[in-house]
């Protein structure tokens, strides 16, 4: 029997895919974007380590595309600061020692407050409820000891906080040196199996944003920002100390 074409039973039954599904990835990112990603994802995780070589030949093997993907990525990763392009030597994940660590937090710490102001200002309640919930996903990894999940959401809750901030500018600068900075913290943490956490700081943050407090939301951000240096530095000068003590 002939079905009217308005017929709801005649119509497909459709499913909307999640932005992280293969086809959906496949539809808004070009290969060369698709090849940085997986790299991203693996120098961030560690599992491409700080002063690893990467080689064309290698890493096209192991996505199963041609050189010239990689090539286009590597450019874009050593213009988000984790890799660096050596004439006549080849591609290395950046390392970051302690000096220019310093200098990032310091100029993170100053990104970071007038982020704090502006996200005050700009975020609604249920955007300050998206910042307790990445809290709580720190919390939760801390507790089980899981380093990536906690660095990970940790990530997210500092990039979501400049993204409220409203200035693209700002976000494109800042993702620069989290993404440098990350490569010295996961190194630390790596070493000590700790984690730089301080849930109260985080909490307190968010109060402050959702309570519109600016300059308060400014300075805790700031502070916090020069907290995590020091707990950087407390771990990477007292790993090798350990270390030592422990091989006797």
């Amino acid at each position: 029997m002939f079905k009217p074409a308005n017929d709801d039973r005649a119509r497909p039954r459709t499913r909307t895919v999640g932005a992280d599904h293969p086809i959906a990835l496949i539809q808004t990112n070009s290969l060369p974007g698709l090849v940085q990603r997986e790299l991203e994802r693996m120098i961030l995780a560690g599992d491409l380590p700080a002063g690893s070589k990467l080689r064309e030949t290698d890493v096209a093997s192991m996505l199963g595309v041609s050189r010239g993907p990689v090539r286009e990525a590597f450019r874009a990763l050593e213009e988000s600061g984790l890799v660096r392009l050596e004439k006549n030597r080849g591609v290395f994940v950046r390392q970051i020692d302690i000096a220019e660590a310093d200098q990032i937090f310091e100029l993170r710490a100053v990104l970071d407050e007038f982020a704090g102001r502006r996200a005050a200002h700009n975020a609604t309640p249920a955007q300050a409820d998206e910042l307790l919930a990445l809290i709580e996903r720190m919390e939760k990894a801390a507790a089980r000891g899981d380093v990536d999940g906690y660095l990970e959401a940790n990530l997210a809750f500092h990039d979501r906080i400049v993204e409220l901030a409203g200035n693209p500018k700002l976000t494109f600068v800042y993702r620069r040196l989290v993404n440098e900075l990350h490569l010295h913290r996961r190194a630390a943490l790596g070493q000590t199996g700790t984690l730089p956490v301080s849930m109260r700081e985080h909490r307190m943050i968010v109060d402050h944003i959702a309570a519109r407090r600016a300059a308060a939301a400014g300075r805790a951000l700031h502070e916090h920002a020069m907290a995590s240096r020091e707990r950087v530095h407390h771990t990477t000068t007292h790993t090798p100390r350990r270390t030592r003590k422990s091989a006797r």
